[in-house]
Order: C-alpha cells, then structure tokens, then sequence
C-alpha cells in the first residue's frame, strides 16, 4: 500500500501512468468498449467508475497544456444522446484537479476507436454509462 495515492490505482495501472510520456494519451474505456480490440495494452480496473478513476489518477499528472483538446469523449451516434450528468461528474473532477481546463471535446465513435489504436493504453472500467469513453493526454509537469 503507498500514501497518498488511491487504492483504485492498482499496481499494473500506476506503472502505466508512470511510463507515459507527455503527449501520451490515456483512454479510460466503459465496460462495453472493445479495448483488447483497438489496443495491446489493456488493464483492468472492473467494478471502478470512470468519475472516480479520473479523481485517483488527476493528482498524480498533468494534463498537456499545449493542445486544444487535452480531454476528449466520444460522442453518442445519430440517435442517442450522452447522459448529462456523466458528462458533468468527468468535468467537476478535471475542474477539480486541472482549473482552467478547456472544455471537453468529442470524437465520433470511429474515429474514437482510431486514436485508441495509437493511445499508450486502454484501461477497462466498470463504467456502464453508454458513450461514458474519456481520452486524457499528459502533460508534462511545471519545474519546481
């Protein structure tokens, strides 16, 4: 057990987020996402919202300062719609961890599955919410 950092993060994901680089991308995926098909590093975190994940994981990184979309969700295809409070409990945590961040940007559901291929890793939630799919992308930390 470490201080500090949440017990949601389980050893093979706090590696992941140690190993990425600025401008690596993270896809926290909802329990339906096809993960292992768009990604060969895929961990699990079964049974964990989304909303609480982006709370264990915003303290220990930044988000990329230097793009226009550091956050990204898929958008809900002709039809559907993207549940609004979701949408809202993703933003108080990024408002949260990251003030100022821009807003929240969304990708149609092929070309969410495009920049999943080239995301540094896939983590597989418990998140059952439908469209519920986030994109982050580091940061680099201020100097100091």
């Amino acid at each position: 057990m470490l201080r500090g950092i949440s017990p949601l993060l389980s050893p093979d994901l706090i590696a992941i987020l140690a190993r990425m680089g600025h401008g690596d991308e993270l896809v926290l995926a909802d329990a339906h996402f096809p993960g292992e098909t768009f990604n060969g590093r895929v961990v699990r975190a079964d049974g964990i919202r989304i909303a609480s994940l982006l709370d264990a994981i915003l303290p220990l990184w930044m988000l990329d300062q230097y793009v226009a979309d550091p956050v990204i969700m898929m958008a809900p295809v002709e039809g559907d719609s993207l549940d609004a409070e979701l949408v809202e409990s993703y933003r108080a945590f990024i408002e949260y961890h990251h003030p100022g961040t821009p807003p929240i940007a969304y990708l149609p559901r092929f070309d969410f599955y495009d920049r999943t291929r080239s995301a540094f890793a896939v983590v597989m939630s418990g998140e059952t919410a439908k469209y519920g799919n986030i994109i982050l992308k580091k940061g680099v930390l201020p100097v100091g």
